[in-house]
C-alpha cells in the first residue's frame, strides 16, 4: 500500500519501519513516530520547509506564529546549530506538543530550554529584526497578519500560507489574469518587495499538501517599510 504523506493520520510506533535510515529525517520521523501525537502531513510539511528555508537563512532567533506543535521551530534549531533559541506561539492551547518537545528533547538534549511555547495571540510576541518569523500554514488573512508583524520589525520571514479566502485577503486585482490563490500569494509577493525584501518563491511537494507555496523573505534595504 502507498505511504500517503499527505495523510492527517498520526503516526505511530508502526510505521517506525518507514523510516530506517540513517538521515536527520529518518532519526526525526522515528522520534516522532516514539512520540504518536503528529498527523503524518504535519511531519513532512514542516521538513520541507525547514530544510528549504535553512538553506537561505541561517541563524537568528526563530519566532514559530500559528504554531501548533511548534515542530518547525524545534527542526531549524536542529538545522542550525547557530540558532540559540525559538519561540513558537499560538493561540491555542496543543496538548500534545508538550509530548513531541519531550521526545525531541529527550532524543537531542541540546534542545532543552531552547523553544518557548506561548499561548497568546500572535500579534503579542516581540518580534525584533534579527529574528527569524517563520509559518506553516497559518489560515487565510492569519498568513497576512505574519507578514505584517514580520515587515513592522524588518525580520526575515518564511510562510507557506493556505485556505485562501477572496473576501479576507487582498487579490491585488489580479482575479481576470489568475486562480484566487495564486493572485493572493503574488499580491503578497508584491506587497514584500515593495516594502524593500528580497523575496525568494518555492513549492514544497504538492503530494505533500496542494498549500504548497512558500515565500522566504530578507530585508534588502533599511528604509521604513510603507504606512500600514
Amino acid at each position: 500500500m502507498r505511504f500517503d504523506r499527505k495523510s492527517r493520520s498520526v503516526l505511530t510506533r508502526h510505521d517506525l519501519g518507514r523510516f530506517a535510515g540513517r538521515t536527520l529525517f529518518d532519526r526525526i520521523a522515528r522520534t516522532v513516530c516514539d512520540a504518536e501525537c503528529l498527523p503524518r502531513k504535519e511531519l513532512f510539511e514542516s521538513w520541507e520547509v525547514a530544510r528549504r528555508v535553512r538553506r537561505r537563512i541561517r541563524g537568528r532567533r526563530v519566532i514559530e506564529l500559528a504554531a501548533g506543535h511548534a515542530l518547525v521551530a524545534h527542526l531549524l534549531l536542529l538545522l542550525d546549530a547557530t540558532s540559540e533559541s525559538a519561540v513558537a506561539v499560538d493561540a491555542k492551547p496543543v496538548p500534545s506538543a508538550s509530548r513531541l518537545a519531550a521526545a525531541l528533547v529527550a532524543r537531542w538534549p541540546a534542545l532543552d530550554g531552547r523553544v518557548e511555547r506561548r499561548v497568546d495571540e500572535l500579534t503579542a510576541v516581540s518580534i525584533v529584526a534579527s529574528d527569524l518569523v517563520v509559518s506553516v500554514h497559518a489560515c487565510g488573512a492569519l498568513s497576512d497578519v505574519v507578514l505584517d508583524l514580520a515587515i513592522r520589525a524588518r525580520a526575515h520571514v518564511a510562510l507557506l500560507p493556505c485556505c485562501h479566502d477572496e473576501d479576507a485577503c487582498d487579490t491585488g486585482g489580479l482575479l481576470g489574469f489568475l486562480p484566487i490563490p495564486l493572485a493572493i500569494d503574488a499580491t503578497r509577493v508584491a506587497r514584500l518587495r515593495a516594502c524593500g525584501y528580497k523575496v525568494l518563491t518555492q513549492t514544497i511537494p504538492e503530494e505533500i499538501t496542494p498549500h504548497n507555496r512558500l515565500i522566504i523573505a530578507s530585508p534588502a534595504t533599511t528604509r521604513d517599510p510603507p504606512p500600514q
